[in-house]
Order: structure tokens, then C-alpha cells, then sequence
């Protein structure tokens, strides 16, 4: 039963787990690995995907707050990491607990949303890359 929509909880688990909802995804990506009918690409790109529109969804989220960049306060860690690192801060944008607000704050900001995409992308993908690798002993 659970094979069958493994790859949608994993999706969904991956989703909510990077909007500002608490949870992580880990341990659907380690139960979907355990399935022998999945490759280890696919669960890779499912949970990725999930996980990056989560991100992307924190970013919308921002836009909608009022844009107040001439008046921000320097002492959130999500605003002070973007103003330091700027575009490449969202790599880390899977850390627990600062990565959701990178996100936010890259929307209240108004970040081009394209390099936002792509930087929450490659750093979600290299995260549970490295998760299968540990996975299956590469590590």
C-alpha cells in the first residue's frame, strides 16, 4: 500500500517540510530509498522537486509582505545572511531553521525569482543526493 504512493508522500513531505510548517523529509527519503521499485534518481528528483516548490512557496509568501528594504531590521539571521552572502545564502536554504526564513526574506526583498529558483534547487538537490549516498554506503 505504502509503494504505492511513495513517491507522493515523499513529494508532499518534501513540500511541506520547507514551508514554515515544522517537520523534515529525511525520514521519507530514507523510507522511499528502502523501496526496491524506485531508483534512487527518481526519489532524488521527487523529493527535491516537493522541497524546492516548498522554498518557492516561502518566497511568494515574501512578496506579499510589504517591501520595505530602506527600513529592515538588520538583526534577523535570514536578512543579515542574504545582505552578507546575497543570491548564494539559498544554497543553504535546506539548514533546519534558518532556511525557511532565507527564503521568506529572499521574497520580501524581491530576489529575482529565476536565481532563487535555481539557487533553493541545487542546494535542496545536493542535500538528498548526498542522503542517498549516505544511504546506500557511498559515505
Amino acid at each position: 500500500m505504502f509503494a504505492d504512493s511513495a513517491l507522493w508522500v515523499l513529494f508532499w513531505g518534501g513540500f511541506l517540510s520547507a514551508t514554515l510548517l515544522p517537520g523534515g523529509s529525511e525520514a521519507a527519503v530514507v523510507a522511499t530509498l528502502s523501496l526496491p521499485q524506485y531508483s534512487p534518481i527518481m526519489i532524488v528528483l521527487v523529493a527535491t522537486l516537493g522541497n524546492t516548490l516548498g522554498g518557492m512557496t516561502n518566497y511568494w509568501l515574501g512578496l506579499w509582505l510589504p517591501n520595505r528594504t530602506d527600513q529592515e531590521k538588520q538583526g534577523h539571521k535570514a536578512l543579515a545572511w542574504l545582505h552578507k552572502h546575497g543570491y548564494w545564502a539559498l544554497l543553504l536554504s535546506w539548514l533546519p531553521i534558518i532556511g525557511d526564513p532565507l527564503c521568506l526574506a529572499a521574497g520580501w526583498l524581491r530576489m529575482h525569482w529565476f536565481l532563487v529558483a535555481l539557487l533553493i534547487l541545487i542546494g535542496k538537490a545536493a542535500r538528498y543526493s548526498l542522503l542517498a549516498a549516505v544511504f546506500y554506503g557511498f559515505f
